[in-house]
């Protein structure tokens, strides 16, 4: 495997990164994950802005330009000859000193990995997943803005560890006010009388690219889509739930809390619209071949 690491491809053996690296002793940093399909680059534009707004927010100076970055990603994939597969690609603040003051940092590090990836087991696509609420409260606003896709992930890892606990893959997490926000590390839909619902970003959603795709999918087929305040309720009377992710791409869901989802199996919809991304990815993306 070759690793981009801060402009050169090196081994994964030789891919270190300093014990100095605030990325490290702090989470101090930004991240992506993308996904090839068929020799594409789904969404690379969109991931990148995304990367660039989360380093914005959090005053870290990306050693790229937007273009070169998407030439990094891409670049990365070509050399490790793939045309499926998920890319991470992170920015750490740096090395700087073991105090927390992050101006001692003064070159920003950009890693880019590429190699395969499988979030859940293949079965429970065609049969459906089991979540959970969990205790742990999604992160305020005036914390860290959960619009942020930083490297300090702690939130959704103790969330991840309570779904463990309860025997399930993944968690539907709360905010503050007590409204459905996302899962740990997906967004959540559901389908009541025909409407496409999902939990609004102020509420505590990250601007998923997936679930903007699934949006955009959903209306292309007469579907009406709201973004409203869920609660508990609301999802345990849904006729349908799904959650989306890059990693994850569409999960049908069909039991919350113990409670059976519509039919207990995965819906109509939620079909449809599996089907109609994954006819998207296989002809849509940035080529990595043959460009």
């Amino acid at each position: 495997m070759k690793i981009y690491l801060d402009g050169k491809f090196c081994s994964e053996r030789d891919a270190k990164v300093s014990v100095f690296d605030h990325g490290l002793l702090y989470g101090d940093g930004v991240f992506e994950g993308i996904r090839a399909y068929n020799g594409r680059v789904f969404k690379l534009k969109e991931h990148i802005d995304r990367l660039f707004y989360s380093a914005k927010a959090i005053l870290l100076d990306i050693p790229l330009t937007h273009a070169q970055m998407m030439k990094a990603t891409v670049d990365t994939i070509r050399a490790n000859k793939f045309r499926d597969c998920y890319v991470r690609l992170i920015v750490t603040r740096g090395v700087g000193t073991l105090g927390l003051n992050p101006r001692s940092c003064k070159n920003p590090s950009v890693i880019i990995i590429a190699g395969k990836i499988q979030i859940y087991p293949a079965e429970l696509y065609a049969r459906g997943m089991d979540i959970v609420t969990v205790p742990t409260v999604r992160n305020l606003h005036s914390a860290v803005n959960p619009a942020i896709k930083s490297l300090n992930y702690l939130n959704n890892i103790l969330a991840k560890i309570e779904a463990n606990n309860a025997g399930v893959e993944e968690a539907v997490m709360l905010n503050a006010e007590g409204f459905v926000s996302e899962c740990t590390a997906d967004n959540l839909f559901i389908i009541k009388q025909g409407v496409l619902h999902t939990p609004p970003n102020y509420a505590g959603a990250l601007y998923g690219i997936t679930r903007g795709t699934v949006m955009e999918l959903a209306e292309q087929l007469g579907v009406k889509v709201s973004e409203t305040n869920l609660t508990r309720y609301d999802l345990f009377n849904a006729d349908e739930c799904f959650i989306t992710g890059t990693g994850a791409e569409i999960m049908p869901v069909i039991k919350i809390d113990g409670r059976i989802i519509g039919t207990g199996k995965p819906g109509p919809l939620s079909l449809k619209l599996i089907e109609a991304y994954h006819a998207m990815t296989k002809v849509s993306g940035e080529p990595i071949y043959n460009k």
